[in-house]
């Protein structure tokens, strides 16, 4: 455990479970809110969407500074498709819009299907996602109903398997690079089996080295930086 309040300031890397529904910033925000009245540099390598659950590296103080180095590293990832259906979003923040049947598929296509996804791939991101365009969010201009341009991205995909089928749910596990859009995956997964399918779960288990295993929840952490902080005489002098 932490020492002292100077530990983060000289720079710490924390590592967290983000909540169901929390953004990765709302998390940011609750730490450095924890640390008030110092003022302390809190952020985030990765961002998870709020619908997403799982590992989020915090980095406060000098260590802010490493942030790239660590966003840079391989992640991993547990989740659940639902196959049968589109959605705007490729997630659960929008109502499915398209469906199709899927009473004609087997087991052995699903788990086949997952070869042509595995390697050096190519993938749009979502039209609702955070990538910036003119100095805006791709997802406010999406929110409007204007027409988006998206650009092919490079990615790895250096696992992709299947881990439970019971229609119309398939889980699955990745591990993948940098800017891997997991809904875009699972959008184009199912596109290619000439049907639909989008996320209902999501959860970041690890990042290059970290594991969820070793990562505080939230309010834990929140009050330990609290209880630590009240047991300093004064921190100004810090």
């Amino acid at each position: 455990m932490f020492k002292s309040i100077q530990d983060f300031a000289d720079g710490q890397l924390l590592l967290v479970n983000k909540p169901y529904e929390w953004t990765s910033f709302d998390v940011v925000g609750k730490i450095r809110n924890s640390f008030k009245p110092l003022k302390l540099k809190v952020g985030h390598a990765g961002t998870l969407d709020p619908l997403a659950t799982g590992l989020l590296i915090i980095c406060t103080g000098k260590m802010t500074k490493q942030i790239d180095t660590f966003q840079a590293e391989e992640k991993e990832y547990t989740g659940t498709m639902i196959l049968g259906a589109t959605t705007p979003t490729y997630d659960l923040e929008s109502e499915p819009e398209v469906k199709f049947d899927i009473s004609h598929l087997t087991d052995e296509q699903i788990k086949a299907n997952c070869a042509q996804f595995t390697g050096d791939i190519q993938q749009y991101p979502p039209a609702h996602s955070a990538i910036k365009i003119d100095g805006e969010r791709l997802y406010e201009k999406a929110r409007r109903g204007e027409d988006v341009e998206l650009r092919l991205r490079n990615v790895t995909i250096s696992e992709f398997e299947i881990t439970r089928i019971e229609l119309p749910e398939v889980d699955f596990r990745v591990v993948c690079s940098k800017g891997t859009y997991i809904r875009s995956l699972v959008n184009d997964f199912g596109a290619a089996l000439n049907n639909g399918a989008y996320l209902s779960k999501l959860r970041r288990t690890r990042s290059g080295n970290y594991r969820i295993e070793d990562a505080y929840e939230v309010l834990e952490l929140v009050s330990a930086i609290r209880e630590l902080k009240a047991g300093q005489a004064d921190p100004s002098d810090l």
